[in-house]
């Protein structure tokens, strides 16, 4: 094959008009980036799809073929591009690191707009309130599924079920609160309550009972294993809360 000449490559997939086939597209655009000229052949029916697969005896589509010869699916393409494969869903920390990236950015941004210049300890108090608004808002989305979680572990929801549903309240509200410093007198012993009760309940399952639980700290149904990640949601909520107190009773620092 010359320079001058494209590789050939021939992908059947799924094409209607209630469903692209995600695959698909990716597998397209794989081939595109390796400068495959691209015959794209639609299955435009649900039934086409299923003729197709019950046809040629294949168990998925996207089905890809290189040079004339079947290569097989998405993940087939990939390895023979010498490609890790996708990610597969399981335990991953991913949503956490995320959302502490993301508040810490914003404390940084957010100080520096303020201030003009990069104080630590404000970047510090507000990466741990915006961290626990966020974190606050993503249990808020599902409070039926992460009450489900919550109640696995947590001492206190165990005994007392409506505390799990109370929860994500006093987290987003703390840490909303938190950013103005208001209503400290209220708002940090609260706080130091639950992720006190939180750091405990979290140590116990984890460290003591062994137990292997999903975190329910970014929301019921996510793939977060419980561990050091949720230890250190508490801690974080639990210094925050007790420097507030310093700082509102004007006790040096």
């Amino acid at each position: 094959m010359t320079k001058t000449q494209k590789k050939k490559a021939k992908i059947v997939r799924m094409v209607t008009p209630d469903h692209l086939c995600p695959w698909g597209i990716k597998a397209i655009d794989l081939l595109r980036r390796h400068h495959y000229e691209i015959e794209d052949e639609h299955l435009e029916s649900m039934e086409a799809n299923k003729a197709y697969k019950a046809e040629q005896g294949y168990e998925e589509t996207p089905q890809i073929f290189l040079e004339g010869e079947h290569l097989g699916g998405y993940d087939q393409l990939r390895e023979h591009l010498g490609l890790p494969p996708d990610p597969k869903e399981g335990e991953t920390y991913q949503p956490v690191i995320a959302v502490f990236a993301v508040t810490f950015l914003l404390a940084v941004t957010m100080t520096w707009a303020s201030q003009g210049e990069l104080a630590l300890l404000r970047i510090g108090e507000l990466f741990t309130a915006f961290s626990m608004a966020v974190l606050g808002i993503l249990k808020l989305q599902d409070l039926q599924s992460f009450a489900t979680g919550f109640v696995q572990y947590d001492l206190l929801a165990r005994r007392y079920v409506p505390y799990s549903y109370l929860y994500p309240f006093v987290e987003a509200g703390a840490g909303i609160l938190m950013v103005a410093g208001l209503f400290t007198w209220l708002v940090a012993p609260l706080a130091l309550l639950v992720s006190t009760l939180g750091a405990i309940s979290v140590f116990k399952a984890v460290y003591l009972d062994k137990r292997d639980l999903n975190c329910a700290c970014v929301g019921g149904g996510s793939s977060v294993p419980l561990g050091f990640i949720s230890l250190t949601e508490n801690l974080m909520m639990m210094a925050m809360s007790l420097w507030m107190l310093v700082k509102s009773a004007g006790l040096p620092t």
